[in-house]
């Protein structure tokens, strides 16, 4: 919360000044350009605005900049109340996301009716002077306080997260990974596109005519890439299982097949991709707004964990966060409450496994729990429980109680708060790619992207 007190006209004398300083940040662009209406891609980040073919420096729109007079008018000097009656602008630079703006304005004269006449002008650090020109306003008759507390938030849908995991992974070699029955338009678009970015090689293993036409639906070229002919999923998610025993394949990607299907050759006890750990699904997810990743386990392979369960799951996830660059993952597991009920079973299996973690039995990440989904990612509601420990207001890793929970939080996030959701599954012998259908272009990078940068960490002593 932020009090203003405005200086009303009577109290005004000619040379008093006010400023303010501003961080440019890209999130201002969009939200200029959604309020304005000026889409020029010279103003909006990752755009090739020259036509070069490589994204340009997004450019601040001036008329962004110029509406910072706008704030030191109307917060601080004169202050609440003011109105404006004239802007003179001459724009002498230019400005960019990073730069820190100082806005000010100096009162030159008073007129009759509470006409007020200022300079203002705005300077980047190193005193560059970017924008001047003249202001005359209304000054406010009266004293006036204000505060912003019930002023409404904005969140941008940015997911500048799954960004930094592509620039990750980008000086990474291209993990060969076989991609099942890429025989829909999604599917195969978003093996070409990871290919496309050198994230993985793949080997698609379907019906050559069906992949073919889609292909042609798209506009793809296959020259280069292997595609190995077996039109029965069934076989083909046992063949896809058999390149990763040969050494051909490093991961694998499912295509336009049931998931069952695939996980049934990846689970048998004589020939699949089994281990010692349990398989679990793991959604690796930027929500607009948070400032970090935010994974959910397990939302899609494990119905009813028992508690032995839940600690291969915890530990699944752990690991896949240090292998993304996370480097003392903040674990959370959920309940509906927050505390010890004997009544709820998850709260014990919470409790237990906290502990676990504390003896060394999950290695790798900070356990806590139980905790309900407010306390584990909201700081003030931590606070507001009298929660106090490492985790509670900052998990990076959500474990939730059961396969139903965790679909319900994890669609909520991707379509309430528009996240976005990279899937890998977690506990096999090699990572295994699980997109949506819903899923857009990003998701698929970067469910690609996480999934060489684990199979990168497991390579490490």
């Amino acid at each position: 919360m932020t009090l203003y007190i405005n200086t009303p006209y009577d109290e005004l004398a000619v040379g008093m000044e006010a400023e303010i300083k501003r961080l440019c940040r890209a999130e201002d662009f969009f939200i200029f350009a959604n309020s304005s209406g000026n889409h020029n891609p010279a103003h909006l980040p990752h755009e090739d605005h020259n036509g070069d073919g490589t994204p340009d420096e997004a450019i601040a729109p001036s008329m962004w900049v110029a509406s910072l007079f706008s704030a030191v008018l109307g917060n601080v000097l004169p202050g609440p109340g003011t109105l404006y009656k004239g802007q003179t602008l001459r724009f002498l630079g230019r400005s960019h996301a990073g730069d820190e703006l100082t806005v000010k304005v100096r009162l030159t004269a008073l007129k009759p009716d509470r006409i007020a006449c200022f300079d203002t002008w705005v300077e980047t650090a190193d005193g560059r002077r970017i924008v001047e020109g003249n202001a005359e306003v209304i000054a406010p008759e009266h004293s006036v306080t204000f505060d912003d507390e019930d002023l409404p938030g904005l969140t941008v849908r940015r997911h500048v997260h799954f960004d930094r995991l592509l620039e990750l992974a980008e000086p990474l070699d291209a993990i060969p990974t076989a991609v099942i029955a890429p025989e829909e338009e999604h599917a195969l678009a978003g093996a070409l596109l990871a290919a496309e970015h050198t994230l993985i090689r793949p080997i698609l293993i379907g019906d050559r005519k069906k992949i073919a036409k889609v292909a042609r639906h798209l506009d793809a070229d296959l020259t280069g890439i292997e595609l190995l002919d077996e039109p029965d999923h069934d076989r083909a998610a046992a063949l896809a299982v058999q390149l990763v025993h040969e050494g051909r394949a490093k991961a694998l990607m499912k295509g336009h097949l049931h998931t069952g299907q695939l996980l049934r050759h990846i689970v048998k006890s004589d020939g699949g991709l089994r281990t010692a750990r349990r398989l679990s699904h793991v959604f690796v997810m930027d929500v607009p707004g948070l400032d970090h990743l935010l994974m959910v386990t397990d939302a899609a392979i494990n119905i009813a964990p028992t508690l032995d369960e839940k600690v291969d799951i915890t530990q699944n996830a752990i690991d896949l966060a240090l292998s993304i660059g996370i480097r003392k993952p903040k674990v959370g597991v959920l309940s509906a409450v927050e505390t010890v009920n004997p009544k709820i079973p998850s709260t014990i299996d919470a409790a237990v496994l906290s502990k676990m973690a504390e003896r060394g039995q999950i290695r790798g990440g900070i356990v806590d729990g139980p905790l309900a989904v407010d306390n584990a990612v909201d700081v003030e509601a931590a606070r507001t429980k009298g929660i106090h420990s490492l985790v509670a207001g900052h998990a990076d890793i959500l474990v939730v109680p059961n396969m139903e929970a965790g679909n319900m939080l994890a669609k909520e996030l991707t379509f309430v708060a528009h996240a976005e959701a990279a899937g890998v599954v977690m506990g096999a012998l090699c990572p295994i790619i699980l997109n949506s259908r819903a899923d857009d272009d990003k998701a698929r990078l970067a469910s690609c992207a996480v999934a060489a940068l684990y199979h990168e960490w497991r390579k490490r002593p």
